[in-house]
């Protein structure tokens, strides 16, 4: 495992977060690529802490869909998988529909500020050709909306549905068309959130989701080797 791994140690956050975090990143940007066998002596030592917080994080990691133990072998990093992605676009599509209504409803000047931020961010990533900056200003957006519907947990929830999910999603990303293209559609949900429209923001917010049911076909042919 080549991939460049490293935690802040200075924060409070417990240090099995930081690990789980740092590893679910670096397997969803694929720093570490589906396939690819992971010790949790190697990320031990490559981050600066025992194997205890790693051997948790993995025990994590491997509920989320990302890792697998093989007996007498070591642990996997499980391929993507079609099915599991189109599950969690259905879950995700359920619970962030309704967020984008509650949040229609709930608008304010706070909103409007945190949003039309992350969009300039946005727009800056793409700019800068950066997908791994860019994604994790896709979740902050999303993870906003959820705070201005009073939601929060409705976040915390997708987080542990929609891995499979993140790395078709990153994988897409690696070109700068599909994150204009993301960009637009994050414009139009923030737009009908910041006019109240609470319809509209459900129509935008399933348009939204329904982008990687076009990208899945080509993004599994593409990357063959990285599926299942």
């Amino acid at each position: 495992m080549s991939a460049a791994l490293a935690i802040d140690m200075a924060d409070a956050e417990p240090i099995v977060h930081k690990v789980t975090r740092v590893l679910r990143q670096a397997i969803v940007t694929m720093r570490i690529k589906p396939g690819e066998m992971v010790s949790e002596q190697e990320i031990a030592t490559k981050l600066g802490v025992s194997r205890q917080p790693v051997r948790e994080a993995f025990i994590r990691l491997g509920e989320a869909g990302l890792l697998r133990v093989l007996p007498q072998r070591g642990t996997l990093v499980v391929k993507i998988s079609r099915a599991a992605v189109e599950d969690a676009r259905f879950i995700r599509e359920a619970v962030e529909c309704a967020v984008a209504r509650e949040a229609a409803r709930k608008t304010g000047p706070r909103a409007r500020t945190v949003l039309q931020d992350n969009l300039f961010r946005q727009k800056r990533a793409a700019r800068e050709k950066d997908p791994e900056a860019f994604f994790t200003l896709d979740e902050e957006f999303h993870r906003l909306l959820a705070e201005i519907a009073g939601r929060p947990s409705a976040w915390r929830v997708i987080e542990d549905v929609k891995p499979q999910m993140d790395r078709v999603r990153y994988l897409d990303m690696t070109d700068a068309m599909p994150m204009r293209a993301l960009i637009d559609q994050h414009g139009a949900i923030t737009s009908a959130v910041l006019s109240g429209d609470a319809l509209a923001a459900e129509g935008a917010m399933r348009h939204h989701l329904t982008e990687i049911l076009r990208s899945l076909p080509r993004v599994a042919e593409q990357h063959a080797d990285l599926f299942e």
